[in-house]
């Protein structure tokens, strides 16, 4: 039953598992960083689920509520008690490298395939109400530890940069700085 499952996967599917993975990896490797590369990753993940949510159980109700409360319980836990990864360099800003974005990444591609995968074996599941809000809830979870992480980070970002321009502009010559202003 799994070489079926494996075979009748659409290559589209495959495609992003690869582009997942590609990204969770690049995110291992300390990198410069900027406002919008911050951003990407966040909301194509949070698109993922919602299309998802959409497709199976429409965007109101207990399934909307129970992905609130998921992503609203990750947000704040990872926004209170994570620590950001970016950092100023010489350079500009840099985002020093983590897994943790190629696990959440994975994460929610599972939850996504195997969600799929459990609709197309069991169809009883379109009416099972548990669970369509556990998957909602995962869902949350995952996207909130992304919004949590990326308003961590932009607000790091701000101070780096601040602290980036600053060492820049101490490093310049009298002459260049009475420019410069």
């Amino acid at each position: 039953m799994l070489i079926q499952i494996l075979i009748h996967t659409p290559l589209y599917v495959w495609a992003l598992l690869a582009f997942l993975v590609y990204r969770g990896l690049a995110a291992m490797r300390e990198r410069p960083m900027t406002p919008r590369r911050l951003l990407v990753i966040p909301l194509l993940m949070l698109g993922l689920s919602a299309q998802d949510i959409a497709a199976k159980f429409g965007l109101g109700g207990p399934p909307l509520a129970a992905w609130l409360l998921g992503a609203g319980a990750a947000t704040a836990l990872v926004w209170r008690f994570g620590t950001s990864r970016i950092v100023a360099a010489a350079d500009g800003v840099r985002m020093r490298g983590s897994a943790a974005p190629l696990a959440l990444m994975l994460g929610v591609f599972v939850i996504k395939y195997a969600a799929s995968v459990a609709w197309a074996i069991g169809p009883r599941l379109h009416q099972d109400a548990a669970f369509g809000l556990v998957l909602c809830a995962l869902f949350g979870v995952l996207n909130g530890c992304f919004l949590g992480a990326l308003g961590r980070d932009l607000r790091a970002y701000a101070r780096a940069a601040s602290q980036a321009s600053a060492s820049l502009a101490a490093a310049l010559p009298p002459a260049k700085q009475a420019v410069s202003r």
